[in-house]
């Protein structure tokens, strides 16, 4: 089916709001334990490789996402959200620092492999933050920012830690995705266990037990649910036979946009399960929930009106949903044309919980508060990213947006032309060279990029037909 680019954004962003307004879960008959000057809990969701369009309210016509849906509709949905990086242990570096990954070795993993690096134990950090400010911190599912016995969750202001290491896990047989281990990855603290079920399932599991628990305790908290869905292997939740089949987790011959349909939906219900027992707990109305990805969408993904997937900088690598709610604090089924980014939740959370972080070294993100609770208008930013595979670089001005690919430059205007077909590099060379420099100008401040650092195509051109240019070099093979 054809769909017309002609303020497609707008007509889709309408369309789907009318249709996800019914079901929003509100908690207006709850009891509010969110009384002037109570610390919000907050509950950040984070999807794995899920695509601007792959939910309902963003336009997915596929299947349905009525639960994740319903945090926009009682609160407020980004339109202009991006990653930090167009692969994930980059933008869980940014994410988690609220700095720029680049200024961090590890952030120049693209994604973290076998490399020795971590995140260091000393570096402030959004949980290590709000644990000095009394909350308590959980971190669920995915961590993939270094492993033990230097790094790891506990290391880095988490209180407990429930999920993987990796960068990818089965999702019945929890076998890690690593090149260099074949063994569970699945860990109770710091201390390997063995568990039966669906992944998503378990993580669901464990987060409406640990809100119970902080509900009891009226401790405000951190919970941070990192589900590695719809991340490859391709599994959904009847597809147990599927993980005894595949060869290797990276899956080039098995999913169909059905099984894609089957995660993304159980996924849903899984949170939808998640905000049940904040209202069963009465907690809700005191609760800032977030969901959103950590880049762009990968093979079964709809990144539409963009162009490009994970692990480019073409808007569909980047570009990612963003639903926030915070009852009597948002408006309920507000939008925002704020440029935001993964770094900005640790200034947006440590300004809700009325703290801050140490001055040195400042945060790079900004507090989103100003746009999502009071109203404020966008404000117009510069934001930059680079990526080593392709040197590519891009940077955002406003509506424009300067792009570097092997070489290749351009210069678009991204709310006028979503898709970026029009270079408006010749027609408007002052703009164009005024973004060229300030990138180069900002790269001068982050660490240097380096040739040793994991970085690479999704596929080759043998193993992914739409990839017909990428060709393999001697002794590598796909992998992410």
């Amino acid at each position: 089916m054809a769909r017309s680019s002609t303020n497609s954004v707008t007509r889709r962003n309408v369309l789907a709001a009318a249709a996800a307004a019914p079901l929003a879960l509100t908690a207006r008959a709850q009891s509010n334990r969110g009384a002037a000057g109570t610390k919000p809990n907050i509950v950040y969701i984070m999807a794995d490789d899920m695509g601007y369009a792959d939910l309902s309210c963003y336009g997915r016509r596929e299947y349905k996402t009525p639960n994740i849906d319903s945090i926009g509709a009682s609160g407020v949905r980004f339109l202009q959200a991006y990653a930090n990086s167009a692969v994930c242990s980059a933008t869980r570096t940014a994410l988690i620092t609220g700095r720029y990954q680049y200024r961090l070795r590890i952030g120049l993993e693209e994604p973290l492999g076998n490399a020795p690096y971590g995140m260091p134990p000393e570096q402030p950090t959004l949980p290590s933050i709000l644990k000095k400010a009394g909350y308590g911190t959980t971190l669920l599912g995915k961590w993939h920012l270094g492993r033990l016995p230097t790094y790891g969750p506990l290391q880095s202001g988490y209180d407990h830690f429930w999920g993987f290491r990796g960068g990818s896990l089965d999702y019945f047989t929890h076998k890690a995705g690593i090149a260099s281990t074949n063994s569970d990855d699945l860990w109770d603290g710091d201390a390997k266990i063995h568990e039966v079920g669906y992944l998503t399932d378990l993580l669901g599991d464990r987060a409406v037990k640990t809100i119970g628990d902080y509900a009891k305790s009226q401790q405000p908290f951190l919970l941070s649910l990192h589900f590695n869905a719809p991340h490859w292997p391709w599994e959904g939740p009847t597809d147990e036979a599927e993980s005894q089949r595949v060869k290797t987790l990276n899956d080039r011959d098995g999913g169909s946009m059905k099984t894609y349909a089957a995660m993304v939906t159980r996924l849903d219900a899984t949170v939808g399960r998640v905000l049940k027992a904040l209202t069963d707990n009465k907690i809700a109305n005191n609760t800032i929930v977030v969901f959103t990805s950590d880049n762009g969408g990968e093979r079964f993904s709809d990144t539409w009106p963009f162009t490009g997937k994970k692990e480019e900088l073409l808007e569909g690598g980047m570009r990612i949903p963003a639903l926030v709610r915070w009852p009597n604090h948002i408006r309920a089924g507000s939008t925002t044309e704020q440029v935001a980014l993964s770094m900005d939740w640790m200034a947006t959370f440590l300004a809700a919980a009325g703290t801050q972080a140490d001055p040195s070294p400042p945060l790079d993100g900004m507090n989103l508060l100003p746009q999502i609770a009071q109203g404020a208008a966008p404000v117009a930013r510069k934001v930059y990213w680079r990526y080593h595979y392709n040197q590519q670089r891009a940077m955002r001005d406003g509506d424009m947006k300067y792009l570097r690919i092997n070489g290749n430059e351009f210069l678009f205007n991204v709310v006028e032309d979503p898709l970026e077909r029009a270079n408006l590099k010749e027609r408007q060379p002052e703009v164009f060279q005024r973004l060229k420099q300030s990138w180069e100008e900002w790269n001068t401040t982050m660490l240097p990029d380096m040739d040793d650092i994991s970085s690479g195509p999704l596929g080759y051109a043998d193993e992914l037909a739409d990839h017909f240019g990428v060709v393999r070099k001697e002794g590598t093979q796909g992998r992410r």
